[in-house]
């Protein structure tokens, strides 16, 4: 990792933001911002934020939603990990804590004005985004997002094929409670995953 963004890295894990400059209520348990960047992997996997488990082990997608992740990928536990195959940076860093029904809430809105211009600046080599979830399409893909995270990743080949530079591939969460979403819609299995894997390969070293 350069140095620069080694020190960026520094950076973000000690950040406090959400705990002492909160925009509204306060992140309700001690900060543990969760980051894994590269200097070297060419896919950037662009996640929401960490979970329950995540927060406990510190370790991206260390969970049942990253197994489920690295299969839609095709790649092992190993190969997910290794900084020269991707990068992880969520749109926001900490766990930003679950609401009344024990569903995740969505990432704090400190986490992403703070650092990922920055953060995506230092890593020029990325040149394709796995954007999970509404929020990372929305500041990945900006107007080519459409009205609804369905209607987004049903433009996928669309997204993918658009223009030169950084191709952007629009996902679902993986999480378990996403499982009546993927039995809705069967072309995310049948056409979107075996595109995504060929693109995938593509990139490991």
């Amino acid at each position: 990792m350069s140095d620069e963004l080694e020190r960026l890295a520094a950076r973000i894990r000690a950040c406090r933001i959400c705990a002492d400059t909160p925009v509204g209520r306060a992140l309700p348990h001690e900060p543990r911002p969760v980051v894994a960047p590269s200097r070297t992997a060419r896919i950037l996997i662009a996640g929401q934020a960490p979970g329950t488990k995540v927060h406990a082990s510190g370790i991206s997608f260390d969970d049942a939603s990253g197994d489920r992740l690295r299969d839609w990928l095709g790649v092992s536990r190993y190969q997910f990990y290794d900084p020269r195959n991707f990068a992880i940076a969520a749109m926001g860093f900490c766990f930003p804590g679950q609401d009344a029904r024990g569903a995740d809430l969505p990432p704090r809105r400190e986490c992403a004005p703070a650092w990922r211009k920055t953060l995506v600046d230092l890593m020029p080599q990325v040149d394709l985004v796995l954007a999970i979830g509404q929020h990372a399409q929305a500041w990945h893909l900006g107007s080519r997002r459409a009205g609804s995270l369905t209607e987004t990743v049903m433009r996928w080949r669309e997204i993918l094929e658009a223009g030169e530079g950084v191709k952007i591939v629009p996902l679902p969460h993986p999480s378990w409670r996403n499982t009546g979403w993927l039995k809705r819609n069967p072309w995310f299995e049948a056409d979107l995953l075996p595109r995504l894997k060929a693109e995938i390969a593509l990139r490991l070293c």
